[in-house]
């Protein structure tokens, strides 16, 4: 079912949407299994799985030893022999430990066992900065996994595609890295439909139309962005590209939207030096050079470790540095 196959929604956050998607892919298919710190009793830490252990049990919803290593590794094993394991680590800064089975073996199986086996695999992380946390609580590296062949990446900004990207990764046969932006876990609410519908992986979506300026973005930064572009509406007519999927890109919606307006710019919170926005300009410069009117700007956090409380807001791209940014493409 698509998102619009039905009128009944619900109010929900995208941390609820994300609960939503869990309790509707597992009551669909016994084979979907939550596993990670505290998802049990406790509901996570974000309550992300709050209630789920009660519906399903302690052989669906298992609390695990704090080793991300072990998590993710145990995850790997039950999804080649047939299971749909989503594993929680509770911050991406902590998702390091498993970073050698992620690459390693998750992103590997397919070919290393010349497609005997898969690994339908959903590790969901929150990312990002924004919430006064600790060192390691904020970090955003996305790009250590679109790196690697193998993995899907997805990022999504509302609670609608939070639902539907999350159902459409747990079906999907490979191994995804789900990336939930805390920053905007509570922030607003969106319709979200009550029944269980999929988000199509590797499409991006187009959240405010404009001829001026593309500005291609995606988790919380859409939503800075979206703010941003329509703070300058009557000066520059801005459109917001949210890419949702990272990894497989949708090259073509990027190119579409530099072919319309031939002025670009990347908002992410990742840190400069080797982010996506490098990539994504690559992408435009190889695609669709001969349309291009000015040089394309990033718009990032900077190459520094995530800060503490005092500078965080600062670090993050925020509507005023995004307007900035966009307004420094445009009038080139």
């Amino acid at each position: 079912m698509s998102a619009n196959d039905t009128t009944e929604t619900d109010d929900l956050t995208l941390v609820q949407a994300v609960r939503d998607g869990l309790y509707g892919e597992m009551d669909r298919d016994d084979e979907v299994i939550v596993m990670g710190e505290d998802v049990g009793k406790n509901g996570g830490v974000f309550r992300a799985t709050e209630g789920l252990y009660d519906e399903f049990g302690t052989d669906r919803v298992i609390d695990t030893p704090l080793a991300e290593s072990g998590i993710v590794g145990t995850a790997i094993g039950m999804a080649a022999y047939g299971l749909k394991p989503v594993p929680e680590i509770q911050f991406m800064g902590f998702i390091y430990p498993a970073f050698d089975q992620i690459v390693s073996h998750a992103a590997r199986i397919r070919t290393r066992s010349r497609g005997r086996f898969t690994c339908p695999m959903v590790v969901r992380a929150p990312y990002g900065g924004g919430i006064r946390a600790p060192e390691h609580h904020s970090e955003s590296k996305e790009a250590f996994f679109v790196h690697e062949p193998g993995l899907k990446v997805v990022v999504p900004s509302t609670p609608r595609d939070a639902k539907g990207l999350l159902a459409a990764s747990i079906r999907d046969p490979d191994p995804v890295v789900f990336l939930e932006p805390k920053l905007i876990y509570r922030a607003f609410r969106g319709d979200v439909p009550t029944e269980p519908y999929t988000t199509p992986l590797g499409e991006a979506a187009v959240r405010r139309e404009g001829s001026d300026v593309s500005v291609f973005t995606w988790g919380a930064m859409a939503q800075q962005t979206v703010e941003a572009a329509d703070q300058l509406a009557g000066e520059i007519d801005v459109e917001v590209v949210d890419l949702r999927t990272l990894s497989p890109l949708d090259t073509d919606a990027i190119v579409d939207s530099f072919k319309k307006t031939g002025r670009a710019a990347v908002v992410h919170e990742a840190p400069k030096t080797g982010g996506l926005a490098g990539e994504i300009t690559a992408t435009i410069q190889e695609e669709a050079l001969l349309y291009q009117e000015a040089p394309i700007k990033r718009i990032t956090g900077f190459d520094t470790p995530f800060p503490l409380y005092a500078l965080e807001d600062y670090y993050l791209p925020e509507p005023a540095r995004i307007k900035d940014g966009i307004r420094e493409v445009v009038e080139f």
